[in-house]
C-alpha cells in the first residue's frame, strides 16, 4: 500500500477510528505498548499481557478458534477489556511476530 492510498483510507475513518489509528502509530513509534510487555525468560520472551503469563499469540489463536472477547474475559478472569484491546492492537501491528509465535508453539 502506498502512502497516498493509506491517506485515503485514513481520511475515510470515523473520528473514533482515527483516534485508535493515532494511538497505534504513536505506540509503534515508541515501541512501547501500554499493557503489553516482553521479558526474556518469561513466556519464552513473547509479547504478553503486562503482569501475567498470557501471551498475545494465545489470545489471537483463541479468537481464531471462535472465542469471543466475552469468552476470553470469562476464561481469563484477570484480564480486562482494555487488556484485550491492547492485545488486538499489538497483534494488528505485528502480525508476522504473532504468526511466528503461533507456528513455533504448534510445532512444539
Amino acid at each position: 500500500m502506498t502512502l497516498q492510498e493509506l491517506e485515503q483510507h485514513l481520511l475515510a475513518l470515523s473520528p473514533s477510528e482515527k483516534v485508535k489509528a493515532i494511538q497505534l502509530l504513536a505506540q509503534s513509534l515508541g515501541n512501547t505498548w501500554q499493557g503489553i510487555e516482553k521479558t526474556p525468560g518469561v513466556c519464552g520472551g513473547e509479547a504478553r499481557i503486562t503482569k501475567t503469563r498470557i501471551p498475545i499469540w494465545v489470545l489471537v489463536e483463541a479468537r481464531r478458534l471462535g472465542y469471543s472477547d466475552a469468552d476470553l474475559l470469562t476464561s481469563y478472569p484477570t484480564l480486562s477489556a482494555a487488556d484485550l484491546a491492547n492485545a488486538w492492537a499489538y497483534a494488528q501491528a505485528y502480525p508476522d511476530e504473532i504468526e511466528r509465535a503461533i507456528q513455533r508453539n504448534e510445532a512444539a
